[in-house]
């Protein structure tokens, strides 16, 4: 056997064993597969949130909201609440907007104090 053909025979094995290295860490457990799930429930939370309620805001004040939240707050599962705090010029001191999965949707709207949406009502 010359030695070109021992370097390609070496360089086969190589890639096969990487192949089998690549396939075997492939498994995702249960744990693994929940925490991802979290994840993107999560992000979708704050997609759905940072969407509807800027558009609301705009409806009841007539100000788009331009300005990044000043608050947060969340279970990371069942709901989360996005607080705004108007800037100058704006036509509102304070908004606060909650999304609920479990009540579908935009669960409370509040602006100024002054309660706009309210399904727990």
């Amino acid at each position: 056997m010359s030695n070109a053909q021992k370097m390609m025979i070496a360089v086969a094995c190589v890639f096969g064993i990487g192949f089998l290295m690549v396939g075997s860490n492939k498994e995702t457990s249960n744990e693994d597969k929940k925490s991802a799930a979290m994840v993107r429930d999560v992000a979708n939370m704050q997609r759905i949130a940072h969407k509807k309620c800027p558009e609301l805001i705009k409806e009841h004040t007539g100000t788009q909201i331009v300005s990044l939240v000043s608050r947060t707050d969340s279970d990371k599962a069942t709901y989360l609440t996005l607080e705004w705090l108007g800037e100058k010029g704006d036509n509102f001191k304070k908004a606060t907007c909650t999304l609920s999965v479990i009540k579908g949707g935009i669960s409370k709207l509040v602006i100024d104090d002054k309660v706009i949406i309210d399904k727990d009502s």
